[in-house]
């Protein structure tokens, strides 16, 4: 437990730091986090009371840290729920995707996971800005516009989709190379039974 939490703190750091410095000087870091590669990473090796946990707990602590203070915005009202519960919800079912892949967890079937939850993310958050958001409205054509243009004034959400695409690979792969990397368990010694010489 406790690499899972210094992974924790490490993770909301860099949430916390892209957050600040998410500025127009630094784009590519908007959606570029690792969080959804620890939803499922977490889910296929973490123990099982901190696969679902662990990133949810990242979450949440870095909401409560840049709404207080980056946005200066309380967390706990109609708005801000209705913007961060869906995150919730997208990172639940990817770390469901990682639950499934327990014990068959070759690198191929991570991959094809990594995209899978990216495109799960992609779905549900921004079905749920369509929803909340006044700027869109509510029919197909509002729905369709937050796929893919967005609203006025920002980016399109498909940039920021393939932001959380390149993350989410990458950062698999990352945790994937550290996994192969780390030592395996040292064999058990063997009992010698008391009827046993044991070779000099």
């Amino acid at each position: 437990m406790l690499g899972a939490f210094v992974l924790l703190l490490v993770v909301v750091a860099y949430r916390v730091a892209s957050g600040f410095l998410g500025s127009a000087d630094f784009q590519w870091m908007h959606n570029f986090a690792p969080v959804a590669a620890i939803a499922l990473c977490g889910a296929v090796r973490l123990p099982r009371r901190a696969a679902v946990a662990l990133p949810l707990a990242m979450l949440f602590v870095s909401d409560v840290i840049l709404n207080v203070f980056h946005y200066h915005q309380p967390l706990f009202t109609r708005e801000a729920l209705l913007e961060i519960l869906p995150r919730y919800v997208a990172l639940a079912f990817i770390s469901g995707i990682g639950f499934a892949l327990r014990g068959r967890a070759r690198l191929p079937n991570l991959i094809a996971a990594s995209i899978a939850g990216s495109v799960i993310f992609y779905l549900i958050t921004n079905t749920g800005s369509w929803i909340s958001d006044a700027g869109y409205t509510k029919d197909f054509a509002g729905w369709a516009q937050a796929l893919t243009t967005g609203l006025p004034g920002y980016p399109p959400t498909w940039w920021f989709s393939r932001n959380t695409l390149l993350s989410d690979v990458c950062f698999t792969l990352l945790f994937a190379a550290c996994m192969a990397l780390q030592p395996g368990k040292p064999a058990a010694p063997q009992k010698v039974k008391a009827n046993e010489l044991v070779p000099w």
